[in-house]
């Protein structure tokens, strides 16, 4: 029997462990030297930090992203991370137009005499709103943007490595509203679930001919490129100053604290290293349990838009 008045050190919550410092590799350094690495929605937030890990371990790495703006200034910031002779560029890609996607392979082809050997389609779209005030247009650019842009550089990637015989890896960036349903993110939810059911079918599809296909799900891991709206949907539950750094919002999680954005790099490297080619079909939730938690007492049902700073639905004309 377990004596429930023991040491108080022993049950005190401490929560996981901090994250090694920025810098550190997951594995071993080089590992993907002569690596190609493309990198969707690359020039900001967790698709930087996800292209910056693979930089680490000697990738040369193609970022891309819909805002030029965004590629010059992340450019630098990996250069200044890459190693072993590993390369960095950038291309505009709006990844809703199949005709640049394949435009944006041909000059990857053309520079490094072969396909990407990694695709990570980190390129989304959201913004928090209430499903009965979303547009059409609203509806129809994130889901677009997230599911269709998702599968269009997925094909490509396929098609030119079935076409010539040689292996590669996918990984998708999901969100684990893709099971849980997403309140207020109706748009991108169904998006993501789409997403998670299009890895799950093509590393069926794809396996026989070495392409590995994933899923990686993010928790909370703020960053400096955060959008507004994110920002603001944060800052309505949480401490003054700045939005999901606070310790309001680590307390929020079972690891008691937020995530790292390079802790979602190092998941990446690992799911498409030669460590991990029997996985396949898998979402890995890189969330400290958060998407997992559930009370022993449910709390009160707050609506969408009362979250939100919502009057009552009036119908527009």
């Amino acid at each position: 029997m377990t004596d429930s008045t023991g040491p108080a050190r022993a049950t005190t919550p401490r929560g996981l462990p901090a994250p090694p410092p920025a810098g550190t590799t997951a594995l071993p350094p080089g590992t993907y030297r002569g690596s190609l690495v493309l990198v969707t929605g690359g020039g900001t937030g967790l698709g930087k930090a996800v292209a910056a890990e693979f930089a680490r371990l000697g990738a040369n790495v193609m970022i891309v992203s819909r805002r030029a703006a965004h590629l010059e200034p992340a450019l630098e910031e990996l250069a200044r991370v890459s190693r072993d002779g590993g390369t960095v560029t950038a291309a505009v890609c709006d990844i809703r137009d199949p005709d640049r996607i394949a435009e944006v392979f041909d000059a990857a082809e053309a520079a490094h005499g072969r396909a990407p050997d990694v695709l990570v389609n980190n390129a989304a779209a959201n913004f928090p709103v209430p499903a009965e005030d979303m547009s059409p247009n609203a509806w129809r650019t994130v889901v677009d943007i997230t599911l269709n842009g998702t599968f269009y550089m997925t094909r490509e990637f396929g098609r030119r490595h079935l076409a010539a015989g040689t292996p590669g890896s996918v990984i998708a960036v999901g969100a684990s509203y893709a099971w849980t349903g997403g309140p207020g993110f109706a748009h991108s939810a169904a998006a993501k679930a789409g997403v998670k059911n299009l890895v799950e079918t093509l590393a069926v599809e794809w396996g026989p001919y070495g392409i590995q296909v994933n899923d990686l799900v993010p928790g909370l891991m703020p960053h400096e490129d955060m959008t507004g709206d994110i920002r603001a949907n944060l800052a309505r539950g949480g401490p003054e100053g700045s939005p999901g750094e606070g310790p309001d919002h680590g307390a929020r999680q079972p690891a008691l604290r937020v995530g790292a954005p390079r802790e979602l790099g190092w998941a990446a490297t690992f799911l498409a290293s030669p460590y991990a080619r029997f996985i396949s079909g898998h979402t890995l939730v890189v969330d400290g349990a958060n998407w997992q938690r559930r009370g022993l007492v449910s709390p009160a049902v707050v609506t969408v838009r009362e979250q939100m700073g919502r009057g009552p639905f009036r119908e527009g004309p």
